[in-house]
């Protein structure tokens, strides 16, 4: 599959080949799917905890004799009805991390990636140079591009005047090659790539 090269003022610079085994692979939906849903439960933080009886301090003796009082039994303070007391079937910690075999993310992302190729939704940029911090140049030189609300900017490498110029636009996602992910890609309308950031993709993900 041959995609067109434009250079930071849209003009047609050359052409490329986006390797098959990347960009031209089926649409694996239920793959996917399951990649996403490993995704997100190991987004998930399960740190919500609270103390049962057991865990709270205090109660090491009867708090009133059983009778004679006048008052209810009671056998702890750390009951769950007394104030301060445990908390009965509260949240503990827990993980909901789930595991994914590394061959299964891997064809996630490339089923991601060629239904983007399909649909005409990948732009290539022959280079992205920046020599200082603007967010207003580099949203003028994505605009250029695309006027989707989600758009994904994939570079070679981490570059902190990139990131730094573009994490105050709007929809603009800035991605390093090697930490692309299926999830990231299905959450884009276009994706404008460097070309550099191809050969870094093949040399991560292509073993």
């Amino acid at each position: 599959m041959k995609v067109d090269i434009y250079n930071a003022k849209k003009e047609k610079v050359g052409e490329v080949s986006l390797k098959k085994e990347v960009f031209g692979c089926d649409f694996n939906a239920p793959l996917v799917s399951q990649y996403v849903r490993v995704y997100m439960a190991n987004q998930r933080r399960g740190t919500a905890d609270v103390k049962t009886r057991a865990e709270v301090s205090g109660g090491g003796i009867k708090p009133w004799k059983q009778k004679g009082t006048g008052r209810a039994r009671h056998g702890s303070i750390r009951s769950p009805i007394w104030v301060h007391g445990g908390i009965a079937h509260g949240p503990k910690s827990k993980d909901w991390s789930l595991k994914m075999p590394q061959k299964m993310r891997i064809a996630a992302l490339f089923s991601a990636l060629s239904e983007k190729a399909k649909n005409k939704k990948i732009i290539i940029l022959d280079d992205l140079k920046t020599t200082s911090y603007s967010t207003k140049k580099m949203n003028e030189l994505i605009k250029k591009f695309s006027d989707s609300t989600k758009i994904g900017l994939v570079i070679p490498k981490s570059d902190e005047k990139i990131m730094r110029s573009s994490r105050n636009i709007e929809g603009v996602y800035v991605k390093a090659a090697s930490d692309l992910n299926a999830f990231y890609i299905l959450g884009l309308e276009e994706m404008v790539v460097v070309k550099s950031s191809l050969d870094k993709i093949y040399e991560t993900f292509l073993k």
